[in-house]
């Protein structure tokens, strides 16, 4: 079902910081590879906003845990080599994560986007990729980490929600975060209702995201 048929787009929302798209198209393209688990709406966000010339990347690869995620087919459409890494096929979360290195290394991507990538990372990630990971969650962290951020947020009665991309750490959830975007959550929303409108804004707040982060590494020099 598609989101339009339930979501107001005209609900009022706040992203900090709130940088011009145009400063996204400068620079080097950013390789990519991005993990996910699901659906895949945050990589056809990623994929149109390079199409529209809105960030200066180029996705080398998916990288998918879940054999019937529509991320795949997401990628096929968009012409992207996509990886099947199921995680059940492997002894340990390091196992797992010493592949997903390796895989990532064989398309030389230089920024791992997890974009709704439903498993813990670990060091054998982190280490490979240090500050080159971005993560992006469906609350305003540091509050309601972990699965099923958006029904805690209502369980709590929170006013305002929204969602956070951070620079990944071990910690779950946690990291220097990159940008915010808050909505009012609504009397009559439903969990349905609340995070279809929350998705909105990941696929506003992601491809600037991944713009500051190349920002970043390419004043760190880590870049090509």
């Amino acid at each position: 079902m598609s989101n339009s048929s339930i979501v107001d787009t005209s609900t009022p929302c706040l992203i900090s910081p709130n940088i011009p798209s145009q400063q996204f198209s400068q620079g080097t393209p950013l390789k990519l590879g991005i993990l996910a688990s699901g659906s895949g709406s945050n990589f056809e966000a990623i994929a149109n906003a390079i199409q529209n010339g809105q960030l200066n990347a180029q996705i080398q690869v998916l990288i998918y845990n879940q054999p019937q995620a529509y991320a795949a087919v997401r990628a096929a459409n968009w012409d992207v080599p996509s990886v099947l890494l199921n995680h059940r096929d492997y002894n340990s979360r390091e196992d797992l994560d010493w592949q997903i290195v390796q895989t990532l290394q064989q398309y030389d991507v230089e920024l791992v986007v997890m974009a709704g990538w439903m498993r813990l990372v670990t060091q054998v990630l982190i280490n490979a990729f240090t500050n080159r990971i971005i993560n992006i969650h469906p609350s305003l962290l540091p509050s309601f980490k972990g699965v099923r951020a958006v029904e805690q947020a209502l369980a709590a009665g929170v006013k305002i929600t929204g969602c956070t991309v951070h620079l990944v750490s071990l910690e779950m959830d946690s990291g220097p975060i990159l940008i915010q975007a808050a909505i009012p959550i609504m009397p009559d929303d439903t969990p349905e209702k609340l995070h279809a409108r929350i998705q909105l804004q990941e696929h506003q707040i992601l491809p600037r995201a991944i713009a500051l982060a190349a920002q970043q590494l390419q004043a760190l020099n880590i870049t090509s």
